[in-house]
């Protein structure tokens, strides 16, 4: 459905104590310079408990106040991003919108648009230049609440988020005794390099990609992994495929029937994932032989010469543990991205399901959408 949203209030969250001088350069890491600057978003739903002053006052204070303190130790997130190289730590803060949802919670939960929900955080996700992170507190009539973040591929993946998330609702229950310190430490890891020749923002795109969440049940994903399990006493009778691994291939073939590009096959999506071991983690460290390879992957992709779809997963990852206090979301989800072509895997609510979030071209998702084979595993969409 479609929402609509007023902020009613922006306020700038600074570190509680000053950062101390020998921490305020934080330098970014090759892989921290090859990210796209684009935010990650994520979306917390809760729901309501009926009682306006705690949603409007209470709950938004007690989000500032552990923000506030959680910030001392993630202090790269209240400084500035300068020249794709390092974060300024200067405690200049991070932004904290609260808005006023203008529909019911379980409206948007029971069926969401995921092009809608970007009215939900705080930042348009292809402007991440140099706020590092944002928070969006979104109150909707019936007193539900959804916290909105935006945290910068420059500074942090997805499990970096979590990791915050997980330790700023740690102290907000006042548990923050039981946090552990973060180590800033990636540009060791990963030394930084010249990318000068590649540009970060390739393949970043908003116009005539359409995303669609799509739900498979566990009992869907069961018979998707029967279906590509290799043959017994052929070459490849190894472990079945994974749940993600049996979605990647099944929506894979149903991309290519849509679009009519070439089938993909079980083992090769199993020899890509393969290939992150020790030695891939070695070339990535000396950074000149992978932007080597995505220089000339981005060449291809920019001379329309080979067509992309793009897998990623955050299942099994703590996405509903996070509990402010209040309790538990019921639901966390995601807006839409700023890529074509991408898939990205997340658990449902219950745990045994995956939901798929589809982005592609309005006329490749036309299709695919309509595909009689993918109607037969999904849940059938809310009218």
């Amino acid at each position: 459905m479609k929402i609509e949203t007023e902020v009613i209030s922006n306020e700038i969250i600074k570190p509680s104590s000053p950062t101390p001088d020998h921490l305020r350069h934080y330098q970014l890491s090759f892989l921290d310079q090859i990210s796209p600057p684009t935010y990650n978003p994520r979306l917390l739903f809760y729901p309501a408990d009926g009682d306006v002053k705690i949603n409007n006052i209470e709950k938004p204070n007690q989000l500032k106040q552990s923000l506030s303190e959680i910030l001392n130790l993630y202090y790269p997130l209240a400084g500035r991003i300068k020249d794709n190289l390092f974060v300024e730590c200067n405690d200049e803060g991070i932004p904290f919108f609260q808005a006023e949802v203008k529909c019911r919670l379980p409206q948007v939960v029971e069926n969401p648009e995921p092009s809608e929900l970007n009215k939900l955080i705080p930042f348009a996700l292809d402007d991440a230049e140099e706020l590092p992170l944002g928070i969006q507190y979104n109150i909707f009539e019936c007193g539900g609440i959804v916290i909105g973040l935006c945290i910068s591929h420059k500074v942090g993946d997805a499990s970096s988020l979590f990791t915050f998330i997980k330790y700023w609702a740690a102290t907000a229950r006042g548990e923050a005794d039981h946090i552990s310190r973060p180590d800033f430490i990636s540009a060791t890891l990963f030394p930084p390099i010249n990318i000068s020749g590649f540009k970060p923002t390739t393949g970043i795109t908003k116009e005539d990609v359409v995303t669609k969440r799509f739900v498979f049940r566990s009992s869907s994903i069961e018979l998707l992994k029967e279906k590509c399990s290799p043959a017994s006493g052929s070459l490849e009778n190894q472990r079945p495929p994974s749940r993600v691994e049996a979605l990647s291939v099944f929506i894979w073939q149903r991309f290519t029937a849509a679009t009519k590009e070439n089938d993909n096959l079980v083992s090769q999506i199993r020899d890509s994932i393969g290939k992150i071991d020790k030695e891939y983690v070695k070339k990535l460290q000396k950074g000149s032989e992978h932007l080597g390879f995505i220089k000339e992957q981005a060449a291809r992709f920019l001379r329309g010469e080979v067509i992309y779809l793009n897998f990623t997963s955050l299942c099994r990852f703590p996405l509903y543990e996070a509990d402010f206090g209040w309790a538990k979301p019921i639901w966390v989800g995601s807006p839409s991205l700023t890529f074509k072509n991408l898939v990205v895997f997340m658990d449902t609510a219950s745990g045994d399901g995956i939901e798929a979030l589809v982005h592609l071209k309005e006329e490749d998702m036309a299709k695919f959408e309509e595909d009689e084979e993918l109607l037969q595993y999904i849940v059938p969409t809310k009218c």
